[in-house]
C-alpha cells in the first residue's frame, strides 16, 4: 500500500485569510454595524438604564430583571435538555444504507463516514488535515470542537483503507488545500479557507436526505427576533451521523456508558445519554406486553366450563 507524505505545515491561516484588517471584524465593530442599521444606540439605551435604576423601587428593578433574563434565555442560552423528546435524531440502520446509496461523490461519503463511524462533528470533519492522521498506528488525533482539548481515536480498519485511496487518488487537489483532505471545490463558500465550507456540506447533506425520501420534519423553530421567520425542524441533520455512531457504539458494547462517553468525546457521561437513540422496537413490545389483557383467556376458559 503506497501512503501519501505531503509535507504541509498546519500552522493556523488566520493572518493570511484576514489580513491586517482582520480586528475590524471583531464584537464592537458588528454593534456599531447593528446600530446604524436598525437606529438602536446601545450607549444611550445603557445610560437611560442607569439613570432609571437610581429611582426604580425594588418590585420594578426586580421586573426589569426578569425580562433581561428571560431576554438573554431566549436568545443565547443553549438547553439542557433536547427539544425533541424521545424523537430518535440518529439514523436508523435502513435509513442510513439509503443516504449512502443516494451519495454520487466519493468525497463527501467518505467525509459522511467519518461522522457515521467516528463519530465526528461535521465542523471537525471539514477541517480534517493530514497530519491528523499517523498512518503507522491508524491513528486519528483531533482537537475536539466542544471541549478544545486533544483526543486520539483509531480509525476502522476500512474507513482508513478508503481514506489512503482517496488520497492517493487526489494527491494534487490536497496538496493545493495546504494538505486538508476534504478540499474546497469551485470556491463553495467564499471563505478563502481551503478546506470544504461547513455550510455547503450541510446543504449536500440536506440535498442528499431530500432525493432519499428522508427529509421528515418534527416541528418550527421558535425565533427569537421577530424579523425572523419559524424554520423547519429537521429530524436528520448532519449531527444526526454522530447520533448514530455513538448509539451502534454503545450497543456493540453491551451499554457500556463509560466506553461510548470516551469514544464521543464528552466530558459527561450523562451527555452520552442524551445522545443514544432508545430502542423503540423494545419499548413498543413492553407496552403492548404490560397492557395486554391477559386475564381474558382464563375468563374465556371459565366461562366455557361453567356453561357445560
Amino acid at each position: 500500500m503506497t501512503v501519501i507524505r505531503v509535507q504541509i505545515s498546519a500552522a493556523p491561516f488566520k493572518s493570511s485569510v484576514y489580513g491586517s484588517g482582520f480586528k475590524t471584524r471583531g464584537k464592537t465593530s458588528g454593534r456599531k454595524s447593528e446600530n446604524a442599521g436598525s437606529g438602536f444606540v446601545f450607549k444611550d439605551f445603557l445610560s437611560s438604564v442607569e439613570e432609571a435604576s437610581r429611582t426604580a423601587s425594588k418590585w420594578q428593578l426586580e421586573a426589569a430583571r426578569s425580562v433581561m433574563v428571560k431576554a438573554y434565555a431566549q436568545r443565547f442560552k443553549r438547553r439542557k435538555e433536547p427539544r425533541y423528546g424521545s424523537i430518535n435524531k440518529g439514523f436508523t440502520e435502513p435509513e442510513l444504507q439509503r443516504f449512502f446509496r443516494g451519495i454520487a461523490s466519493e468525497k463527501y461519503a467518505l467525509l459522511f463516514k467519518y461522522q457515521a463511524h467516528m463519530g465526528l462533528r461535521v465542523g471537525e470533519v471539514c477541517q480534517l488535515h493530514i497530519s491528523n492522521i499517523d498512518f503507522d498506528k491508524r491513528e486519528l488525533t483531533i482537537k475536539s470542537e466542544k471541549s478544545g482539548h486533544m483526543d486520539s481515536l483509531i480509525i476502522p480498519l476500512d474507513l482508513f483503507k478508503e481514506t489512503v485511496e482517496f488520497m492517493n487518488k487526489h494527491q494534487k487537489e490536497i496538496k493545493a488545500a495546504e494538505g486538508y483532505i476534504f478540499y474546497k471545490e469551485n470556491d463553495n463558500g467564499h471563505t478563502g479557507l481551503p478546506y470544504i465550507n461547513l455550510n455547503y456540506v450541510r446543504n449536500v447533506f440536506r440535498e442528499i436526505v431530500q432525493q432519499a425520501g428522508l427529509n421528515q420534519t418534527y416541528a418550527t423553530s421558535e425565533e427569537a427576533y421577530s424579523t425572523h421567520r419559524p424554520r423547519p425542524l429537521h429530524r436528520l441533520t448532519t449531527h444526526s451521523l454522530r447520533h448514530y455512531a455513538i448509539t451502534r457504539f454503545a450497543k456493540s458494547t453491551n451499554g457500556n456508558i463509560v466506553l461510548a462517553s470516551r469514544f464521543a468525546r464528552h466530558a459527561s457521561p450523562s451527555t452520552t445519554m442524551r445522545y443514544i437513540a432508545k430502542d423503540k422496537d423494545e419499548l413498543y413490545k413492553n407496552i403492548d406486553f404490560a397492557f395486554t389483557d391477559k386475564i381474558s383467556p382464563l375468563k374465556q376458559l371459565s366461562k366455557s366450563i361453567s356453561s357445560t
